[in-house]
């Protein structure tokens, strides 16, 4: 990675250089996320095979009495909240997971590699303020969608069918301000883990340095994201296509307890490849924000020069760089580098 401000085809280069140098901490920290998500899910799966097939039932309407309809409620809501949980605590982990990998990529920037091991050992003493800080990241998306669905229900209850007019607007608006948010948070893990900040300063840290950066990394995040979901679906669509064609092979008029095993089997399978594509996807966007991340400290904070320093020196071999308070404070006089130095700035 060059040491000063980084075009926006160096961050995409970076993130994939950073992952196919560091694969034990960048791709086996990511598997490790998607393996504990993955199992999360199976065991929520393996718990309620009965209720899915009591559903294929109601679905092909082989249940008429109310008792049994009203018997479903239940368990059906028990499901719902058991996923939902599933997914706030996944979504809390690759959170975490998302701060500890700015360790190899801020390594990376001078050309040091990081294991697997080496990587918890420099942040374990971070991991209880990115816990802290994953759990109040959930309130991004959590606040406006529930603020939405208050009003949603509020309107729909008053004007009927025609409140949608009203609701979709305002949805589109919720949606603006979790992006927005989420772009403004995007570096508070990386901030926590390299900075060693709290985290109430990390989220100060992160709105500070995006300040007047937003759509340049609104565009790089975008474009990060767009190549994960294209080669994502690309590897995913013949395995879901494959999967349903053994199901109609193996199992074409088979009774709904060996459809039902069929299926679930399937599936998990289909979850795990799944996790093994996501876990790339993963590691390759998680580099992609510590490297704004690091951008951003080198046009506000000077951290290039502090880069270039500890490059001469060969200083802290075995440390995180940009971690310390040298590095957090302004450039001197004022100027930003890499303004006036030849070097971009969008």
């Amino acid at each position: 990675m060059p040491l000063r401000p980084l075009l926006f085809g160096e961050v995409l280069d970076g993130a994939f250089q950073t992952v196919r140098r560091n694969p034990a901490a960048m791709l086996g920290s990511s598997l490790l996320g998607q393996c504990l998500s993955l199992l999360l899910a199976a065991t929520l799966i393996a718990g309620s095979i009965g209720l899915l097939a009591r559903l294929e039932q109601l679905d092909r309407g082989q249940l008429d009495s109310d008792a049994e309809l009203s018997a479903l409620l239940g368990p059906v809501l028990g499901l719902a909240a058991g996923g939902m949980g599933v997914t706030l605590l996944s979504l809390v982990l690759l959170s975490i997971l998302g701060g500890v990998m700015a360790v190899p990529v801020s390594r990376s920037s001078l050309n040091r590699k990081t294991g697997f091991k080496q990587m918890w050992v420099l942040v374990r003493h971070r991991l209880l303020a990115l816990t802290g800080l994953s759990f109040v990241l959930l309130l991004v998306p959590a606040v406006p969608l529930g603020l939405l669905f208050v009003v949603a229900v509020a309107i729909l209850a008053g004007t009927g069918p025609a409140g949608f007019l009203v609701v979709f607007p305002i949805g589109l608006g919720a949606v603006a301000v979790i992006v927005w948010l989420s772009i403004k948070l995007l570096v508070a893990p990386a901030a926590v883990a390299v900075e060693e900040l709290g985290v109430i300063e990390s989220l100060r840290r992160s709105w500070s340095l995006t300040t007047a950066s937003w759509w340049r990394i609104f565009g790089i995040v975008l474009v990060a994201s767009l190549i994960v979901g294209v080669i994502g679906q690309v590897l995913q669509i013949p395995i879901s296509l494959a999967v349903g064609g053994i199901s109609s092979v193996v199992t074409p008029h088979a009774g709904i307890e060996q459809q039902t095993s069929t299926s679930t089997l399937l599936t998990v399978i289909s979850m795990v490849v799944s996790g093994l594509i996501g876990a790339l996807g993963f590691a390759f966007q998680s580099a992609v924000s510590a490297l704004v991340y690091l951008d951003l400290r080198m046009r506000r904070d000077g951290l290039d020069v502090e880069l270039l320093r500890m490059m001469e020196s060969g200083s802290d071999p075995d440390g995180v760089p940009g971690r310390g308070p040298s590095t957090r404070r302004p450039f001197p006089g004022g100027r930003q580098p890499g303004s006036g130095t030849g070097y971009p700035q969008g």
